[in-house]
Protein backbone atom coordinates (compact mmCIF):
# COMPACT_ATOMS: atom_id res chain seq x y z
CA UNK A 1 0.00 0.00 0.00
CA UNK A 2 1.50 3.35 -0.83
CA UNK A 3 0.10 6.14 1.67
CA UNK A 4 -0.76 9.36 0.79
CA UNK A 5 1.36 11.56 3.37
CA UNK A 6 -0.12 15.45 2.19
CA UNK A 7 -2.62 16.86 -0.14
CA UNK A 8 -3.35 20.46 -1.33
CA UNK A 9 -6.10 21.88 -3.83
CA UNK A 10 -3.92 24.02 -6.40
CA UNK A 11 -7.12 25.19 -8.35
CA UNK A 12 -10.70 24.24 -8.49
CA UNK A 13 -10.89 20.58 -9.58
CA UNK A 14 -6.97 20.04 -9.54
CA UNK A 15 -4.93 18.39 -6.93
CA UNK A 16 -1.41 17.99 -5.20
CA UNK A 17 -0.58 14.40 -3.46
CA UNK A 18 2.44 13.58 -1.53
CA UNK A 19 2.90 9.48 -1.46
CA UNK A 20 5.10 7.42 0.06
CA UNK A 21 6.38 5.30 -2.30
CA UNK A 22 10.46 5.28 -2.16
CA UNK A 23 11.29 2.65 -4.74
CA UNK A 24 9.80 4.56 -7.11
CA UNK A 25 11.35 7.95 -5.62
CA UNK A 26 14.89 6.04 -6.10
CA UNK A 27 14.47 5.75 -9.88
CA UNK A 28 12.09 8.72 -11.08
CA UNK A 29 13.74 10.95 -13.38
CA UNK A 30 12.32 14.54 -15.00
CA UNK A 31 9.44 13.37 -17.96
CA UNK A 32 8.09 9.57 -16.14
CA UNK A 33 4.72 8.74 -14.95
CA UNK A 34 3.24 6.13 -12.94
CA UNK A 35 0.29 4.17 -13.17
CA UNK A 36 -2.33 4.21 -9.88
CA UNK A 37 -4.99 1.98 -8.55
CA UNK A 38 -6.97 3.29 -6.15
CA UNK A 39 -8.26 -0.31 -4.62
CA UNK A 40 -8.10 -3.85 -6.49
CA UNK A 41 -11.56 -3.14 -8.24
CA UNK A 42 -9.93 0.55 -9.41
CA UNK A 43 -9.16 1.66 -13.16
CA UNK A 44 -5.50 1.90 -13.99
CA UNK A 45 -4.86 5.93 -14.05
CA UNK A 46 -1.62 7.27 -15.91
CA UNK A 47 0.13 10.44 -14.04
CA UNK A 48 2.96 12.43 -14.62
CA UNK A 49 5.73 12.51 -11.76
CA UNK A 50 5.93 16.12 -10.40
CA UNK A 51 8.52 15.76 -7.85
CA UNK A 52 10.44 13.06 -6.39
CA UNK A 53 12.59 13.18 -3.04
CA UNK A 54 14.92 10.23 -2.88
CA UNK A 55 15.89 10.69 0.78
CA UNK A 56 11.96 11.13 1.81
CA UNK A 57 11.02 8.18 -0.16
CA UNK A 58 8.53 10.45 -1.76
CA UNK A 59 6.69 11.22 -5.31
CA UNK A 60 4.40 14.01 -5.93
CA UNK A 61 1.81 13.81 -8.45
CA UNK A 62 -1.36 16.43 -9.58
CA UNK A 63 -4.05 15.15 -10.58
CA UNK A 64 -7.39 16.74 -12.42
CA UNK A 65 -11.03 15.67 -11.84
CA UNK A 66 -12.27 14.86 -15.18
CA UNK A 67 -13.95 11.95 -14.84
CA UNK A 68 -15.25 9.41 -12.87
CA UNK A 69 -11.61 7.65 -12.02
CA UNK A 70 -9.81 11.02 -11.41
CA UNK A 71 -12.90 12.09 -9.04
CA UNK A 72 -12.01 8.78 -7.15
CA UNK A 73 -8.65 9.55 -6.23
CA UNK A 74 -9.19 13.72 -5.46
CA UNK A 75 -11.64 12.37 -2.67
CA UNK A 76 -8.71 10.41 -0.98
CA UNK A 77 -7.23 12.20 1.65
CA UNK A 78 -3.93 11.92 4.16
CA UNK A 79 -3.71 8.60 6.02
CA UNK A 80 -5.52 6.93 2.80
CA UNK A 81 -3.26 4.44 0.29
CA UNK A 82 -3.51 3.30 -2.97
CA UNK A 83 -3.51 -0.08 -3.76
CA UNK A 84 -1.03 0.41 -6.64
CA UNK A 85 1.78 2.63 -7.45
CA UNK A 86 3.58 1.19 -10.62
CA UNK A 87 6.73 3.05 -11.91
CA UNK A 88 8.75 5.28 -12.85
CA UNK A 89 7.09 4.12 -16.36
CA UNK A 90 8.45 5.62 -19.79
CA UNK A 91 11.19 7.41 -20.69
CA UNK A 92 13.13 10.57 -19.27
CA UNK A 93 12.96 13.42 -20.57
CA UNK A 94 15.48 13.43 -23.45
CA UNK A 95 17.17 16.78 -22.15
CA UNK A 96 18.63 14.50 -19.94
CA UNK A 97 20.45 12.67 -22.47
CA UNK A 98 22.63 16.03 -23.54
CA UNK A 99 26.30 16.71 -22.37
CA UNK A 100 25.76 19.06 -19.52
CA UNK A 101 28.01 21.54 -20.89
CA UNK A 102 26.28 21.11 -24.02
CA UNK A 103 23.07 21.86 -22.27
CA UNK A 104 24.43 25.00 -20.50
CA UNK A 105 25.06 26.94 -24.05
CA UNK A 106 21.32 26.27 -24.86
CA UNK A 107 18.39 28.57 -24.63
CA UNK A 108 15.50 26.61 -23.35
CA UNK A 109 11.84 27.04 -23.77
CA UNK A 110 9.17 24.93 -21.93
CA UNK A 111 5.58 25.91 -22.88
CA UNK A 112 2.76 24.69 -20.39
CA UNK A 113 -0.96 24.81 -20.87
CA UNK A 114 -3.62 23.89 -18.49
CA UNK A 115 -2.13 21.91 -15.21
CA UNK A 116 0.80 20.84 -17.93
CA UNK A 117 2.30 23.23 -15.55
CA UNK A 118 3.14 20.15 -13.10
CA UNK A 119 4.82 17.65 -15.33
CA UNK A 120 7.17 20.99 -16.62
CA UNK A 121 8.41 21.67 -13.39
CA UNK A 122 10.47 18.50 -12.34
CA UNK A 123 12.15 19.05 -16.07
CA UNK A 124 12.95 22.61 -15.42
CA UNK A 125 14.12 22.01 -11.25
CA UNK A 126 16.08 19.09 -12.57
CA UNK A 127 17.98 21.91 -15.06
CA UNK A 128 18.55 24.76 -12.17
CA UNK A 129 20.12 22.08 -10.10
CA UNK A 130 22.46 21.38 -12.93
CA UNK A 131 22.99 25.16 -13.44
CA UNK A 132 21.33 25.49 -17.02
CA UNK A 133 18.42 28.37 -16.58
CA UNK A 134 15.40 27.86 -18.61
CA UNK A 135 11.90 30.24 -19.13
CA UNK A 136 8.76 28.66 -19.14
CA UNK A 137 5.65 29.88 -20.53
CA UNK A 138 2.19 28.93 -18.37
CA UNK A 139 -1.04 29.80 -20.19
CA UNK A 140 -4.67 29.63 -18.24
CA UNK A 141 -8.06 30.37 -19.67
CA UNK A 142 -8.14 32.87 -16.20
CA UNK A 143 -5.51 33.71 -13.17
CA UNK A 144 -7.51 31.64 -10.93
CA UNK A 145 -6.59 28.11 -13.44
CA UNK A 146 -2.51 28.76 -12.32
CA UNK A 147 -0.79 26.03 -10.64
CA UNK A 148 3.06 25.47 -9.45
CA UNK A 149 3.86 29.65 -10.39
CA UNK A 150 5.64 29.47 -7.20
CA UNK A 151 7.40 26.59 -7.75
CA UNK A 152 8.23 27.41 -11.47
CA UNK A 153 9.62 30.69 -10.30
CA UNK A 154 12.02 29.70 -8.19
CA UNK A 155 13.48 27.79 -10.88
CA UNK A 156 13.52 29.40 -13.83
CA UNK A 157 12.07 32.46 -16.01
CA UNK A 158 8.26 32.22 -16.10
CA UNK A 159 6.16 34.16 -18.23
CA UNK A 160 1.99 34.02 -17.70
CA UNK A 161 -0.28 34.41 -20.13
CA UNK A 162 -4.31 34.39 -19.64
CA UNK A 163 -6.98 33.92 -22.48
CA UNK A 164 -9.19 36.84 -20.71
CA UNK A 165 -6.29 38.73 -19.74
CA UNK A 166 -6.71 39.10 -16.03
CA UNK A 167 -3.01 38.00 -15.68
CA UNK A 168 -0.04 38.60 -17.98
CA UNK A 169 0.06 38.63 -21.50
CA UNK A 170 -3.24 38.55 -22.85
CA UNK A 171 -3.33 36.00 -25.19
CA UNK A 172 -2.43 31.88 -26.11
CA UNK A 173 0.92 30.74 -25.57
CA UNK A 174 1.43 30.88 -29.11
CA UNK A 175 0.73 34.90 -29.16
CA UNK A 176 3.45 34.83 -26.39
CA UNK A 177 5.67 32.83 -28.10
CA UNK A 178 5.92 34.94 -30.87
CA UNK A 179 5.92 37.77 -28.87
CA UNK A 180 8.98 36.67 -27.03
CA UNK A 181 10.73 35.94 -30.32
CA UNK A 182 9.71 38.82 -32.83
CA UNK A 183 9.10 41.95 -30.37
CA UNK A 184 11.73 40.80 -27.43
CA UNK A 185 14.29 39.38 -30.05
CA UNK A 186 14.72 36.08 -27.68
CA UNK A 187 16.61 33.28 -29.13
CA UNK A 188 15.87 29.26 -28.27
CA UNK A 189 17.34 26.42 -29.25
CA UNK A 190 15.15 24.00 -27.85
CA UNK A 191 11.21 23.63 -26.61
CA UNK A 192 9.47 21.25 -24.65
CA UNK A 193 5.40 21.80 -24.67
CA UNK A 194 3.35 20.10 -22.08
CA UNK A 195 -0.37 20.47 -22.01
CA UNK A 196 -4.09 19.61 -23.09
CA UNK A 197 -3.10 17.90 -26.82
CA UNK A 198 -5.03 20.97 -29.06
CA UNK A 199 -2.62 23.17 -27.36
CA UNK A 200 0.34 21.08 -27.97
CA UNK A 201 -0.51 20.91 -31.76
CA UNK A 202 -0.63 24.48 -32.40
CA UNK A 203 2.32 25.84 -29.92
CA UNK A 204 4.21 22.92 -32.29
CA UNK A 205 3.45 23.86 -35.69
CA UNK A 206 4.27 27.81 -33.69
CA UNK A 207 8.09 26.02 -33.15
CA UNK A 208 8.06 24.23 -36.26
CA UNK A 209 7.47 27.99 -37.86
CA UNK A 210 10.07 29.74 -36.00
CA UNK A 211 12.48 26.81 -36.65
CA UNK A 212 12.76 25.46 -32.75
CA UNK A 213 13.56 21.90 -32.09
CA UNK A 214 10.04 20.58 -29.83
CA UNK A 215 9.56 17.70 -27.94
CA UNK A 216 5.49 17.24 -26.66
CA UNK A 217 4.20 15.03 -23.65
CA UNK A 218 1.49 13.13 -25.14
CA UNK A 219 -1.42 12.28 -23.22
CA UNK A 220 -2.58 9.82 -25.29
CA UNK A 221 -5.05 6.93 -24.39
CA UNK A 222 -3.17 4.41 -21.91
CA UNK A 223 -3.89 1.28 -19.94
CA UNK A 224 -1.55 -1.08 -18.87
CA UNK A 225 1.96 1.67 -19.38
CA UNK A 226 4.11 -1.61 -20.77
CA UNK A 227 3.11 -1.66 -24.61
CA UNK A 228 0.84 -4.54 -24.49
CA UNK A 229 -2.53 -3.30 -24.61
CA UNK A 230 -1.61 -1.15 -27.77
CA UNK A 231 -4.32 1.58 -26.47
CA UNK A 232 -1.88 4.51 -26.47
CA UNK A 233 -0.34 3.85 -30.27
CA UNK A 234 0.46 7.03 -31.81
CA UNK A 235 1.89 7.86 -35.28
CA UNK A 236 5.07 9.91 -35.14
CA UNK A 237 7.03 10.65 -38.28
CA UNK A 238 4.77 7.97 -40.11
CA UNK A 239 5.72 5.37 -37.70
CA UNK A 240 3.63 3.30 -35.08
CA UNK A 241 4.84 3.78 -31.63
CA UNK A 242 3.66 3.73 -28.04
CA UNK A 243 3.27 6.33 -25.62
CA UNK A 244 3.95 4.64 -22.38
CA UNK A 245 7.30 2.85 -23.79
CA UNK A 246 8.55 5.04 -26.33
CA UNK A 247 7.40 8.38 -24.58
CA UNK A 248 5.29 9.94 -23.06
CA UNK A 249 7.95 12.58 -25.18
CA UNK A 250 7.99 13.11 -29.02
CA UNK A 251 9.42 14.82 -31.49
CA UNK A 252 6.33 17.72 -31.80
CA UNK A 253 6.85 18.22 -35.48
CA UNK A 254 6.25 14.78 -36.53
CA UNK A 255 3.75 13.44 -34.21
CA UNK A 256 0.28 13.21 -36.23
CA UNK A 257 -2.19 15.42 -33.71
CA UNK A 258 -5.01 14.55 -35.62
CA UNK A 259 -4.86 11.16 -35.44
CA UNK A 260 -4.09 11.01 -32.21
CA UNK A 261 -7.29 13.27 -31.42
CA UNK A 262 -9.38 11.13 -33.48
CA UNK A 263 -8.51 8.23 -31.36
CA UNK A 264 -9.52 10.20 -28.04
CA UNK A 265 -12.65 11.42 -29.76
CA UNK A 266 -13.37 7.45 -30.52
CA UNK A 267 -14.28 6.92 -26.74
CA UNK A 268 -16.48 9.71 -25.59
CA UNK A 269 -19.47 8.73 -23.92
CA UNK A 270 -17.97 4.99 -23.49
CA UNK A 271 -18.29 4.61 -20.00
CA UNK A 272 -16.00 2.01 -19.45
CA UNK A 273 -13.42 3.63 -21.97
CA UNK A 274 -13.81 7.11 -20.88
CA UNK A 275 -10.75 9.21 -21.99
CA UNK A 276 -11.44 11.41 -19.17
CA UNK A 277 -10.63 9.05 -17.29
CA UNK A 278 -7.66 6.97 -18.77
CA UNK A 279 -5.59 9.89 -20.01
CA UNK A 280 -2.58 11.09 -17.94
CA UNK A 281 -5.32 13.65 -15.60
CA UNK A 282 -2.34 15.60 -14.65
CA UNK A 283 -2.13 17.15 -18.57
CA UNK A 284 -5.74 18.55 -18.85
CA UNK A 285 -8.08 18.16 -21.61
Amino acid sequence: MFKILDKRELAPKIYEMTVEAPRVAKSAQPGQFIIVRTDEEGERIPLTICDYDRERGTVTIVTQIVGISSNKICAMEPGDSFADFAGPLGRPSDLLDIPLEELKKKNILFVAGGVGTAPVYPQAKWLHEHGVRCDVIIGARNKDLFTYVDEMSRVADVHLCTDDGSTGFHGLVTALMDHLIENDGRRFDHCVIIGPMIMMKFAAMNTKKHGIPTMVSLNALMVDGTGMCGACRVSVGGKTLFTCVDGPEFDGHQVDFDEAMRRQNMYRGNKKTNPETHKCSCHGS
